[in-house]
């Protein structure tokens, strides 16, 4: 990958009637550039990130930038970071290395990204990072709790808005460092990496290239790729370990089996020392299906994690001591950690960053990830777009636009777009990571 730990994530939202989204059908594809569930990474790996050098900001930004109405005018302070630290100059026409945010918090993003660090001072580079609307401390209407209401205040939470703010920023530092001639280079990951590819067809005025990194352009109903999300984390699982493969996919017939039994969950919550008692079976499946993307999408050294969770269910024999599920226990705790219980719902805990995403998912970035028949690790579900609009109007009261982002970004022939509009943008995708199908 071109930028360290640009891999995305599937955050999996609950599937409780407070959510009112379809069983097969809840994942909302929660796109991002590191972690924000597993705390305590398998390997201990964190970035330090050097402060020193950063100096925060805050920019007045316009609510809506596309109409008049006299609520459009309203403003709110939305924060970026400048580390001038290596810069060449506006004399020497020095470039900005400019980081677009995605569905995350500024504080987490300058932990998560090295390549400004890495390359800022090699090019002599003004290093730019600038805040999502709706992320982190950038809310409109003074606070999040108000920001994140209900639709009338999440209505101006969209790809298209989050462009024109980032341009209003672009060029207020241009004109704070009286630097006409500089060229501007927008840098993402996941989601953010759509956004720089999107940000260098809108306005290439101000932006002379973009790395795109593990943005998943088409990965829409419009332009669905042949082989789906999923599809990746089975070819991931397999190639590791093949009987690890065979012992998930296994497995989601033996909890079904327990499930079945009298007092069957209490079984199951027992076997998985689950912090409370199950709902039913899908509670405990939905809990490994996310640990086997995140494993996935965070397939890094030192110490892999595919390979340790593989490594953990290998490593008991199919015995009367240790059976099929306390095998896939084991790689469970290999991931997670050795803890007192296990909380199903620790990757749908409704933080501001998922209930802002959660929006975006059923409004625009409406992404047709479900589990196909060749992603043989699973069992079959297919997304199924109207069961995943009725959830989505059942919970925000609003329509999605699953059509929308490809009218408006028109990535329907993409390479015709690019060869015709489009130049300075490099699409990196990790062959590894699950997104790279609509990469």
């Amino acid at each position: 990958m071109s930028l360290p730990y640009t891999i995305l994530i599937l955050f999996i939202f609950s599937t409780s009637s407070s959510y009112l989204i379809p069983l097969a059908h809840s994942k909302i594809a929660r796109l991002g550039i590191s972690s924000k569930t597993l705390k305590n990474e398998p390997d201990g790996s964190t970035q330090k990130v050097d402060e020193s050098n950063l100096k925060m900001y805050y920019f007045n930004q316009t609510l809506d930038h596309f109409t008049f109405t006299p609520e459009s005018y309203m403003t709110f302070q939305q924060r970026y970071a400048i580390d001038s630290t290596h810069w060449g100059g506006a004399k020497a026409n020095a470039p900005i290395l400019a980081f677009l945010g995605e569905e995350s918090s500024l504080d987490s993003d300058l932990a998560a990204i090295g390549f400004l660090r890495d390359n800022g001072p090699r090019l002599n580079a003004l290093l730019v990072y600038i805040e999502h609307r709706y992320y982190g401390e950038t809310m409109p209407f003074g606070s999040a709790e108000e920001a994140l209401k209900n639709a009338s205040t999440l209505g101006y939470l969209n790809a298209a808005q989050a462009l024109a703010d980032y341009a209003a920023i672009l060029l207020h530092v241009k004109e704070k460092y009286s630097t006409n001639h500089s060229p501007i280079i927008v840098i993402g990951g996941s989601y953010g990496g759509m956004l720089a590819a999107w940000f260098r067809l809108k306005y290439p005025h101000i932006a002379l290239g973009a790395l795109a990194s593990s943005a998943p352009l088409l990965y829409f109903e419009d332009t669905r790729p042949k082989f789906g999300y999923y599809y990746i984390v089975t070819k991931v699982f397999k190639e590791a370990s093949e009987r690890c493969y065979n012992t998930i996919r296994n497995s989601w017939i033996e909890i079904d089996r327990v499930a079945g039994k009298p007092n069957g969950l209490s079984i199951l919550s027992k076997q998985f020392k689950t912090c409370a008692p199950l709902n039913g079976s899908f509670d405990i499946k939905d809990f490994l299906d996310t640990i086997y993307a995140e494993a996935v999408q965070y397939n890094r050294g030192p110490n892999f994690w595919v390979a340790k969770v593989c490594n953990a269910i290998n490593a008991n024999p199919p015995n009367r001591r240790y059976n099929l599920l306390d095998r896939i226990f084991a790689g469970v705790v290999a991931l997670v950690g050795n803890r007192t219980c296990y909380d199903t719902k620790m990757f749908a805990q409704p933080t501001n960053n998922n209930i802002a995403w959660r929006w975006q998912s059923c409004s625009e970035i409406v992404m047709p990830v479900g589990y196909d028949k060749q992603d043989t690790m699973f069992p079959t579900a297919p997304f199924n777009m109207t069961s995943y609009i009725d959830g989505c109007k059942s919970y925000h009261g609003v329509t999605p636009r699953p059509h929308w982002i490809t009218t408006y970004f028109g990535i329907q022939e993409v390479k015709l777009i690019l060869q015709k509009f489009g130049s300075n943008i490099i699409f990196s995708n990790g062959l590894s990571d699950p997104y790279s199908v609509g990469g």
